[in-house]
């Protein structure tokens, strides 16, 4: 089990130190150039390896660097947020206080008196004309199929109007 450890661990350090040195940026490696320090530890894989740790790499610059932080995680990014909606109620409560309930109560009311009521409006009236052509349609298939008298649409009925007989 020894031997088995004494060649897996220099193994595992060259492997490591390895793709460490050729992933880490050309100005974060110390006093060689980077083929340089990969050569090393390649050639030389205890001493290569254990050197390249030691002193081929700028670590203190690394850790200054700083890693990506989601942005509920950053402080920075959260902060800007506050001062985006301390803005926008400042923004909002310019007006006086007799003109923001009138405002409010009224755009409620209307959508035309929201920001968005024009557009609003006429996605309301999209919508009604859309409406008035799907129930034209539909009477119109209806009527068709009263019509033809049971036979439209297939033989075994199954047809809007041919399950309702007229009274």
């Amino acid at each position: 089990m020894l031997r088995v450890l004494m060649i897996l661990v220099p193994l595992a350090l060259s492997i490591y130190a390895f793709i460490d040195c050729i992933t880490t940026e050309e100005k974060e490696i110390r006093y060689l150039p980077k083929p340089i320090w990969a050569i090393l530890v390649l050639l030389f894989p205890l001493v290569g390896s254990i050197s390249w740790l030691i002193v081929g790499r700028d670590r203190a610059r690394t850790a200054r660097r700083g890693n990506w932080v989601a942005p509920d995680d950053n402080p920075e990014f959260l902060n800007s947020l506050k001062g985006d909606k301390a803005k926008g109620d400042r923004l909002k409560d310019d007006r006086p206080k007799g003109d923001r309930l009138k405002d409010d109560s009224a755009s409620k009311d209307d959508p035309a008196n929201d920001a968005g009521g024009e557009q609003r409006r006429e996605q309301q009236e999209q919508l009604a004309r859309w409406e008035a052509e799907l129930k034209r349609r539909e009477e119109e298939v209806e009527r068709r199929e009263k019509g033809s008298g049971g036979g439209g649409k297939g033989s075994g009925g199954g047809g809007k109007g041919t399950d309702e007989s007229p009274s």
